[in-house]
């Protein structure tokens, strides 16, 4: 029998009161693998009471000394990378290496908060009058609640948490209801931390917990990423209720090939962009733009990638690209080749209706490759969020930027090109808030942040680095005099 998940509330593992459970499905098996509780609105306010009085007392604690709890989640965290990383492969269906490299970043994020007694340092400036100073302090928010997506359980959370605890908050884990078992083994390196109750807590749960959270008034902060519809629906809520929010929504990332671009090269990385975590990525290039008279060469180079690339159960030996992430997803991503086909698309790959022998059930999607996507379609427009390549063609550079601009989308953008000065302005006019330079993921390191445009974010402030600092901090300024005459003299 499946188990049931625990929330992690006020320092201990506690079931929830929920009736109604969802399956958590291995996708690369398609068996079941735990049951996730739909946690009520009484739960949640149970963490949030529990964090706002946790608050109280850990803002007070030193940063030097918040810090040291860091430190430790780090070692735990790297002496536990095997199991984490096959947790995550189990629920999210990605290869080991593809959850390897996650944990790492996800790691790397820990080392960058534990920068935190410079990164939060304020500023000061002696008699900005006669004798009156002023100074700026940056002090923690409050509690902030982190709302995960399904593709990446490890890291994404760690975007934030990390971040906020340094800062002096408190912090509330929802995790995605399809890949919730990642953190439920990381709160349990939390739990032997030894942070005092409720400075970290895990709440499982679907909507109805997300909804909790944005209204619970305890609430001051809300990071989120997934699709656009939701990032848009939950930063409005969040902001109708007076709390800073950064939601991350969807994208649909664009690569130029230019003539000049090394094609063997190229091909190898942006298959590997394009295919790689089953196209389940933010930052996955999804249309390839050929510039001039490298059309054919490059589709010819790319068919052959997508046609050999090993797909396969994510912890078996050699398996390049794993699962979709669930039966659901698969049916809506071959519906949607199926659309691009209808409106003049050609498959010249298609990765429909394929099984992985041994993993019948499993939820797979093969590499697929279409050419001659109408610029304007619904298919140039539409997030698919699966391992599904579209190419175009411009004649000029120009031409390729105006189309690389002309969507909703600002995630990413990149170009593969020989030429500098054919980077630099693609670089300085692409509509996009990361961009990739002969880079297929332009994915920011932790001690920057993870940038993001258009209908790709919402918010002012991203994940990561010191827009993280600047997010989980409120800045005080002091404006001071102290006349002598009031002084008591010695």
């Amino acid at each position: 029998m499946a188990k049931r998940l625990l929330n992690y509330i006020n320092g201990e593992w506690v079931p929830s009161k929920a009736a109604e459970c969802l399956p958590v499905v291995n996708p690369g098996t398609g068996e079941p693998i735990a049951e996730l509780p739909l946690s009520s609105a009484a739960e949640v306010a149970a963490a949030g009471e529990g964090a706002d009085r946790a608050f109280r007392e850990w803002r007070r604690v030193p940063a030097p000394d918040r810090i040291q709890f860091l430190f430790k989640l780090k070692r735990l965290m790297e002496e536990n990378l095997d199991a984490l990383a096959r947790s995550c492969t189990e629920e999210c269906g990605k290869t080991r290496a593809e959850s390897v490299g996650e944990l790492r970043r996800a790691i790397e994020n820990v080392e960058v908060a534990c920068g935190i007694p410079l990164l939060m340092q304020g500023r000061n400036n002696e008699d900005i009058a006669r004798g009156i100073d002023e100074h700026m302090f940056r002090q923690p928010v409050g509690v902030g609640a982190m709302i995960a997506p399904f593709n990446f359980p490890a890291m994404i959370p760690f975007w934030f948490l990390p971040y906020a605890l340094a800062t002096g908050n408190s912090f509330i884990v929802k995790p995605s209801e399809k890949c919730p078992l990642t953190q439920q083994l990381v709160f349990e390196l939390v739990d032997q931390l030894g942070l005092p109750p409720g400075v970290l807590q895990l709440v499982n749960g679907g909507r109805e917990t997300v909804e909790a959270l944005l209204d619970h008034p305890a609430v001051r902060a809300v990071s989120m990423v997934g699709s656009t519809p939701a990032a848009r629906a939950i930063y409005s809520r969040a902001a109708a209720n007076g709390k800073r929010a950064q939601c991350q929504g969807g994208a649909k990332n664009p690569v130029l090939i230019m003539p000049d671009a090394d094609l063997e090269t190229t091909t190898r990385i942006l298959a590997d962009s394009a295919f790689g975590c089953a196209g389940q990525r933010c930052l996955a290039l999804s249309v390839g733009i050929t510039v001039g008279p490298v059309r054919d060469a490059f589709r010819e180079r790319f068919a052959e990638a997508a046609r050999t690339r090993k797909v396969g159960y994510g912890l078996d030996d050699g398996v390049e690209m794993g699962a979709v992430i669930s039966a659901e997803s698969k049916a809506r991503i071959e519906g949607l080749i199926g659309a691009a086909e209808a409106e003049g698309a050609k498959v010249l790959v298609d990765g429909r209706g394929r099984t992985v022998p041994g993993h019948e059930k499993g939820s797979f999607v093969f590499p697929t490759l279409l050419d001659d996507v109408p610029p304007k379609g619904e298919t140039a427009r539409t997030e698919i969020f699966g391992p599904v390549f579209s190419l175009m063609h411009a004649e000029t550079l120009e031409e390729g930027i105006a189309m690389v601009n002309d969507r909703a989308y600002g995630n990413m953008a990149s170009i593969f090109t020989a030429s500098g000065a054919a980077a630099r302005r693609f670089r300085n006019e692409a509509r996009a808030g990361n961009i990739g330079v002969n880079i297929g993921i332009a994915a920011p390191m932790a001690f920057f942040p993870f940038s993001g445009w258009a209908d790709s974010f919402f918010g002012d402030l991203h994940g990561q680095a010191e827009h993280a600092v600047e997010f989980f901090t409120e800045t005080k300024v002091v404006v001071e005099r102290w006349p002598k005459e009031w002084s008591r003299q010695f």
